[in-house]
């Protein structure tokens, strides 16, 4: 059975399937377990087996092996296509974000440019193999993973399988990893990592009228700012560059303290973002951050740090070449120029990557219409992205 990748996208992004991004919050349109049951549904009529492989409670992978010609545990070849069923959240969006429109070559809608348009792009060249059976063909593990945008908890658990294969859909650990995120139909060889933490300063609360008899938890935490930045100015800023993803970052996001404005805070947040570079270590780079701060300000007073709440590596472009070099080979011959790239941005390839999974970043849709207001995707990238994923496995990789 073919499936057209752009009707296949206009039923995914009516199906909402948003994170919930640290929110208490219950039923629709918050989760995966929708689009989880729908995913399972389309892959089981193509004929492909599926599994659900736990990561959250009541969030689950969607994982489906389409078998080649030599099955993998028999030494065939094995690709993992990767692409996440979360979106981010739909406040302040102009457009109905789960009634997908066809206009002007686009189609809009939450999810659209991510990550459902490269889903919808995977599972078409998925369905199209497994009806034509081309001679050669690679088995395939499609993974439609849960929580990218608030944690990577789906692709560590299936990293974390991957590793020790115990049975079940997962043969073996795969000979190379493609994965779907909005990257305009270039190739994506690197990218930064990112840890992400809360930082906290504490006072005495006082009435408003007597300060004095307080001790203000937030001017604590302007001295802590004022370090965070000489900190990132200094020290992250003249940590050199990657040629590809550009400089180290640090930066802080939020700030949150006080009750009431006729009261002396007794307490106060900040949350903190720091961007590593390929080859850093992202546990180190937040232990060198606290440290600084600790050394800046003595015992002036007590600073308290929380541990990582959001964390992930970076991606290297060590060991990827000659993936990257085969897609792009496939991409110059269906669809055109391509360029290899890196990006600021985080990616479930870095999770693949470290556990030795040789990873590459692709899709339709370019970084800029991804969390939009009015979220698109081009229709020409989506029809063109199906077609590579389908040739690059057509064509066969041996690694």
């Amino acid at each position: 059975m073919l499936l057209d990748p752009v009707d296949l996208l206009c039923e995914l992004v009516a199906i909402p399937s948003v994170n919930p991004m640290g929110r208490v919050v219950d039923g629709p349109p918050y989760g995966e377990a929708r689009l989880t049951d729908a995913l399972e549904s389309i892959l089981k009529r193509l004929g492909v087996r599926t599994e659900r492989q736990p990561a959250e409670p009541g969030r689950e992978n969607l994982l489906a092996l389409l078998e080649g010609e030599i099955p993998a545990q028999r030494g065939g070849p094995l690709i993992l296509f990767d692409a996440h069923q979360d979106t981010v959240p739909v406040d302040g969006m102009t457009i109905d974000p789960f009634r997908p429109e066809r206009r002007d070559g686009r189609v809009y809608g939450r999810g659209a440019c991510d990550t459902k348009g490269g889903m919808a792009a995977m599972i078409a060249a998925v369905a199209r193999l497994a009806e034509e059976r081309p001679a050669g063909m690679p088995s395939i593990l499609l993974a439609c993973t849960v929580n990218e945008e608030y944690g990577f908890t789906g692709a560590e658990a299936l990293a974390t399988r991957l590793k020790t294969p115990a049975g079940g859909i997962v043969p073996r650990r795969p000979d190379c990893a493609l994965i779907a995120e909005p990257t305009g139909l270039n190739v994506v060889v690197a990218h930064k990592g990112m840890v992400r933490w809360r930082c906290h300063t504490r006072g005495r609360a006082a009435h408003s009228a007597h300060p004095e008899a307080g001790d203000n938890a937030i001017y604590r935490m302007a001295r802590v700012l004022s370090v965070f930045e000489q900190y990132a100015r200094d020290e992250v800023g003249q940590m050199g560059a990657h040629p590809l993803c550009g400089s180290a970052t640090l930066s802080v996001g939020t700030i949150q303290g006080g009750v009431s404005v006729n009261t002396v805070p007794d307490r106060c947040t900040i949350e903190i973002d720091r961007r590593v570079l390929p080859g850093e270590d992202h546990h180190e780079a937040r232990r060198a951050a606290i440290e600084y701060v600790r050394s800046a300000l003595g015992a002036e007073f007590p600073v308290e740090h929380d541990a990582a709440n959001l964390d992930g590596p970076a991606l290297s472009d060590a060991n990827n070449g000659p993936l990257a070099d085969r897609l792009m080979e496939t991409i110059r011959q269906t669809a055109g120029p391509c360029r290899r790239v890196g990006v600021p941005y985080g990616t479930h390839a870095a999770v693949y990557a470290a556990g030795g999974v040789p990873s590459v970043v692709f899709g339709p849709g370019h970084i800029e219409q991804a969390h939009t207001r009015d979220e698109w995707v081009a229709i020409d990238q989506l029809q063109s992205a199906a077609e590579i994923f389908y040739e690059f496995c057509r064509t066969g990789w041996n690694g």
